[in-house]
């Protein structure tokens, strides 16, 4: 795989558009074989880990009560939606550290590295005691768990999305770096399906009891396998661009790269807060708001996930044709007209079958940012910083927008003002779409052609 190195290596250079451009030497066969494998290679352990981070919110309802023994199930969520936010919590650490480790040593030390640590989180959270076995202990370790998970997952996004970045092959770099959301979907909808599996097998008293500890035991197995692929991994950032004086530097991305920061920062906030509001929130608002049983709730989601997983190589190749700017404009816009629509019909949706259309609807909007979430801030930013500069920018917004989503709205419920939620969610995508709007027409970094 040396020629995914070299080649690499120079596109991903600020001076590199002549060797991206349409006239570029064309790949041959064994090249292409060998960027199609590294892209599944880096992607299917981005699968595992997302599934190990996303299991702890489908299982929430089952084990809370094992945890926070309070009589009030609103309660009993909003404190496993705040343990769930504090592993959003540590997202910028890991994306500092897992960045500056892939900036400086690598992309591929910095992958294996996370899959490791997220394998050792939810190994954890599988043999935790309850609170009714060591008291106060038990949601304590639970949190450190969790907090063990963000570090993880916080590192894990911006380096994958670097690596698939840089692997890609140009023209279809949106269609390629769409599978980081393919996986991360892929992992949530892997979370969904396992508990409704469990739900078919095992009775809602067993999976309060220890039905729920399954999912993060097949988390940490499937965590190894994806630990061995990831061992087979070439490297794509060269030893000159990590020797390079500033290389994986925070300093070095605020001295002459903040506007970049930002700019990342802003539209990542709005896509977070809505990511997270039509995925993992949405199985508790259709339980709670919106009336449906929880083995009804968890049907539609995975139907609803399982198209919107399929949907996102659509979306990355359109964005190869009409370019990432336009993307990202539609997705801001679209999403702040339909999100109160759509979240106030679902509240009083009684057909399971048009709650999937709506939801289904939304995710498509959500979609023109998701597909390429990954390339479009890897393409602001050069090789020394990049894995940092995306990871950083990333995990700050997902901390504080995606993270607290849930917590948001499950706290503006209990005090009876749910709707105010879905006008801060459309709030924000007003926000993804100013900030949209200062987004380059061409790519400095990465130069895509079309």
């Amino acid at each position: 795989m040396t020629a995914i190195a070299s080649a690499t290596a120079g596109a991903s250079s600020p001076d590199a558009t002549s060797a991206n451009a349409p006239n570029a030497t064309p790949y041959t066969f064994e090249e292409k074989r060998k960027r199609i494998f590294a892209i599944f290679a880096a992607s299917s352990g981005n699968l595992v880990e997302w599934f190990d981070f996303y299991v702890y919110a489908f299982c929430a309802i089952y084990f809370a009560p094992s945890f926070f023994p309070k009589s009030d199930p609103t309660v009993q969520l909003l404190n496993t939606a705040g343990v769930f936010a504090a592993g959003f919590l540590m997202r910028p650490i890991g994306g500092w550290l897992f960045g500056r480790l892939a900036d400086r040593k690598g992309r591929k030390t910095s992958m294996v590295t996370s899959v490791v640590m997220m394998c050792v989180g939810s190994l954890v959270i599988a043999c935790l005691p309850t609170y009714a076995q060591i008291g106060a202990w038990a949601p304590a370790l639970l949190l450190a768990a969790r907090l063990l998970q963000g570090l993880s997952v916080g590192g894990e996004y911006g380096t994958t999305a670097t690596y698939m970045s840089e692997v890609a092959m140009r023209g279809q770099r949106g269609f390629f770096s769409s599978f980081q959301y393919v996986t991360l979907i892929g992992g949530q909808l892997l979370a969904v399906v396992v508990v409704v599996v469990l739900q078919q097998v095992l009775d809602e008293a067993e999976l309060k009891s220890w039905g729920w500890r399954i999912p993060f035991v097949i988390g940490a197995i499937a965590a190894v396998v994806a630990l061995m692929l990831r061992r087979t991994l070439t490297e794509t950032a060269s030893t000159q661009t990590r020797a390079a004086k500033g290389a994986g530097s925070v300093a070095e991305l605020f001295k002459h790269h903040k506007r970049a920061f930002f700019v990342v920062l802003g539209y990542t906030a709005g896509g977070s807060l809505i990511f997270y509001t039509f995925t993992t929130y949405m199985q508790k608002y259709l339980v709670n708001s919106a009336g449906m049983s929880i083995k009804t709730a968890s049907n539609v989601m995975t139907a609803c996930l399982f198209i919107y997983m399929c949907m996102q190589p659509l979306f990355g190749a359109l964005s190869d044709r009409i370019g990432r700017r336009s993307n990202m404009l539609l997705f801001g816009a679209l999403g702040a007209l339909m999100t109160v629509p759509v979240l106030s019909n679902l509240q009083s949706v009684g057909s399971p079958l048009m709650a999937g259309v709506l939801i289904t609807l939304a995710l498509a909007v959500v979609s023109f940012y998701t597909s390429i979430s990954g390339i479009v801030k890897a393409e602001m930013f050069p090789p020394e910083v990049r894995a940092l500069g995306v990871g950083l920018s990333y995990a700050v917004g997902n901390a504080i927008f995606g993270g607290s989503a849930e917590y948001v709205a499950l706290g503006l419920k209990s005090i009876g003002h749910e709707s105010y939620f879905y006008w801060y969610v459309t709030a924000m995508m007003g926000v993804a779409f100013m900030v949209s709007l200062l987004l380059p027409k061409q790519a400095s970094y990465l130069h895509h052609d079309k």
